[in-house]
């Protein structure tokens, strides 16, 4: 009768031993599935892009289920993506900005881009002759559209706080290349321009400006017209001294380029292409009419550049008060020192003017 006992609780005991075992052995292979599946889920590539980077734009204000629109057409498994997504809590963290997607990336990977890697855009710009123009520019650039830029850029307490008009706002923005956040908005990007300009605008250039006798946004409207009248940089200088020796002697600028910016913005016409200064267009009633009006136009009639600028800070001492353009050296002008040496050059560039055709 012992025996029967004990081979019954010995056949009991590696029964229960046998179902142990096993339970344990299918924990270790669900385990290993399930651990194996996350594995798959944080380190396995997971980008469905064949170039080596992919750029993710992601707009202020996004949602993730907005985000996951966009960024599922760049996934291999989307799902995967979700579920860490939420596990790491960037769901309820969605960032704005530019983001460079790596091909091959894991999910891991792609989140900790996602949250902390916001690469910046090069914003270029030069030459524009309104601030419209600027906003339209700069819109295709950033984040911030047209509309909120000229917003900003016009904004009459921003004027008044740092001193600047409607018409000399543009002397603010100086031509270069910088960089932004994708995502900056419209003050910010004014804003920082405003820093931009203190800074082009330091101790040594500002002095050089007072030494001649010109504000800044006077040296900035000069420049503009230099800038106009000379594509050729070595040339600006001397085209620089021109206006100087005027306005230094109180004399009309008499600039061609301030006569089309008249007439355009008369016209309200900004696309106008004016090749030729008439007679009658001199008499167009406009402050920026410089055959009509002594002094300055009120403010830049485009945006010049830095060459421009410093031309003028250091502009050519000379005693050239006249120039046209020279016909047989394209791009550069004959200068003189007197009206009559002057029209002589004048009448020699109205006959190939009218070899040429051109009548406006």
């Amino acid at each position: 009768m012992a025996n029967i006992k004990t081979n019954y609780y010995t056949n009991s005991y590696m029964y229960i031993k046998r179902i142990i075992l096993f339970i344990a052995l299918v924990g270790l292979v669900v385990g290993g599935m399930f651990a194996y599946y996350v594995y798959q889920a944080i380190f396995s590539p997971n980008t469905n892009f064949e170039s080596e980077t992919t750029t993710l734009y992601i707009p202020t204000g996004t949602t993730y289920p907005v985000l996951r629109k966009l960024i599922h057409p760049l996934l291999k498994n989307g799902d995967t993506f979700d579920k860490i997504a939420g596990k790491k809590g960037y769901t309820a963290h969605i960032k704005a900005g530019r983001y460079l997607l790596k091909k091959g990336a894991n999910n891991n990977e792609i989140i900790s881009v996602l949250r902390s890697e916001n690469s910046p855009v090069r914003v270029s710009f030069n030459n524009q002759e309104r601030l419209e123009n600027l906003a339209g520019r700069i819109a295709v650039q950033i984040e911030a559209d047209s509309m909120s830029l000229i917003a900003a850029f016009k904004d009459s307490t921003f004027y008044k706080r740092n001193g600047f008009t409607e018409e000399n706002a543009l002397c603010m923005y100086v031509p270069n290349t910088y960089e932004f956040f994708w995502n900056t908005s419209a003050v910010q990007f004014r804003d920082r321009m405003f820093k931009e300009y203190r800074r082009f605008w330091d101790a040594k250039r500002t002095a050089k400006a007072k030494q001649i006798g010109l504000t800044i946004p006077e040296v900035i409207t000069i420049a503009s017209v230099v800038q106009k009248e000379t594509a050729k940089v070595d040339e600006r200088p001397r085209v620089a001294g021109v206006y100087m020796n005027r306005h230094k002697n109180n004399w009309k600028l008499e600039a061609d380029p301030t006569v089309i910016y008249a007439l355009k913005k008369d016209r309200n016409d900004w696309d106008i292409v004016i090749k030729r200064v008439l007679y009658k267009d001199l008499e167009l009633d406009s402050p920026y009419n410089t055959y009509k009006y002594l002094g300055l136009p009120p403010g830049p009639i485009s945006m010049p550049d830095v060459s421009s600028i410093d031309a003028v800070l250091n502009y050519e001492k000379h005693d050239y008060y006249f120039f046209v353009a020279n016909t047989k050296r394209f791009g550069y002008h004959k200068f003189a020192k007197t009206l009559a040496q002057h029209n002589r050059n004048k009448r020699l560039y109205v006959d190939w003017i009218q070899k040429q055709g051109i009548k406006r």
